[in-house]
């Protein structure tokens, strides 16, 4: 008997101490919420697409004469500047291959100096009776085809000329320099393939398709201000964080990809060193050609647009809603059309007016038609209602 006692003052224990937590979320009154007031405030517009960085010159570098590597004058993964020495291949047969065509185009014109001297000769004795046309016109002959033969020597010499220059391989612009393919000692041509590749780092590039519906919206938006040339280009790399530098779109392609019903366009965004980072130092600017990002193409103005936060939106099968506060303290389901919104903000097209109570904090809590006990978002529970319908 007194077992049974003590078993049942232990029951009203557990049931007094769950008392209070079925006061504030049971049926003996509404779930607390916190809301929001609905109304129009400056808000920066932006769309987030998934994009690739991509260098704004990219260059192979390949041998333009067969001759095999005398050094390599570069570290890999360096930064290079326009027309630094890449390459030094063998010199000495095309060194000799110049002098052999310069010694021709010289013997050459010795020969025509001496056809011009006997034309002249020959031309002065025309009037004379020791004179003949024929030999005249013979000597013009002979001076015209050694005038051809140096014209050729003189181009066999320049082509040569060319052929020694290249086996000096400097880097057509300046960039971030990739591994070598051939190391010193490897015979290389014109048909080898790429030496090395170089990349240009600052600026950069950010690439990334558009669905047309949506470019057709971007134009829309930023009509009047300035056009889509306005909008600012912003970066989210792949740790998560903001990218510091921004940029500005400068190119849409003018053909629609056909399988993803796309337009690709292009920002062009700034990358300069890190701070404190040396040029020829590993890992010195945040971007690298072909990293995937997340690009923000952000209003260049703010625009007055009805706003709520992003935790108050809900979605399923048929699209986005919100629960809203009527007069009554009901939850009422509200279907919206969402704008161009940010991270943070929902920027409302359509579905809600100036003044009305969203919820926003608790929404795990309401069911439709439900009463709700709604309190300003970061107050107390039971605390002074919020104006608006909820409050009347």
């Amino acid at each position: 008997m007194r077992f049974r006692l003590t078993a049942a003052a232990a029951m009203l224990a557990v049931l007094a101490a769950a008392l209070p937590a079925a006061a504030q979320f049971g049926p003996l009154g509404p779930p607390a919420v916190g809301v929001v007031t609905v109304q129009r405030r400056p808000v920066t517009q932006t769309s987030e697409y998934i994009g690739r960085v991509e260098a704004t010159g990219r260059v192979d570098i390949v041998a333009r004469v067969n001759a095999y590597i005398a050094e390599r004058l570069f570290t890999e993964g360096s930064e290079v500047a326009q027309g630094d020495l890449l390459y030094r291949l063998e010199r000495a047969p095309f060194e000799a291959d110049l002098q052999a065509r310069l010694a021709t185009a010289a013997q050459m014109q010795a020969l025509l100096r001496n056809a011009t001297i006997t034309l002249n000769r020959a031309q002065s004795l025309l009037n004379t009776p020791a004179g003949q046309r024929s030999v005249v016109d013979d000597a013009a002959a002979q001076q015209a085809s050694y005038a051809a033969q140096l014209l050729g020597a003189q181009a066999q010499a320049r082509t040569s000329q060319i052929n020694l220059d290249y086996t000096e391989i400097h880097a057509p612009i300046g960039g971030k320099i990739a591994r070598t393919a051939r190391t010193t000692g490897n015979v290389v041509s014109p048909t080898s393939g790429a030496l090395t590749t170089i990349v240009s780092q600052d600026p950069m590039y950010v690439t990334f398709p558009v669905p047309v519906r949506a470019w057709i919206d971007l134009r829309n938006l930023y009509d009047g201000h300035g056009g889509v040339e306005a909008a600012v280009v912003r970066l989210r790399l792949a740790d998560g964080s903001l990218y510091k530098q921004q940029g500005k779109l400068d190119y849409a392609d003018p053909i629609v990809a056909q399988n993803t019903d796309t337009i690709t366009l292009r920002g062009r965004i700034p990358n300069p060193l890190r701070p404190g980072a040396k040029p020829g130092a590993l890992g010195n600017r945040d971007l690298t050609d072909g990293e995937f990002v997340t690009v923000l193409v952000e209003g260049a103005e703010p625009v007055l647009s009805l706003a709520i936060p992003r935790s108050a939106v809900l979605s399923d099968q048929q699209g986005s809603y919100v629960y809203v506060v009527d007069a009554d303290k009901k939850a009422q389901q509200r279907r919206i059309q969402l704008g161009q919104s940010t991270a943070d903000t929902a920027v409302v097209a359509s579905g809600l007016t100036d003044g009305e109570l969203v919820i926003a904090d608790g929404i795990q809590r309401v069911r439709p038609g439900a009463v709700v006990n709604p309190a300003p978002v970061g107050a107390s529970p039971g605390g002074p209602p919020p104006a608006g319908p909820a409050g009347k």
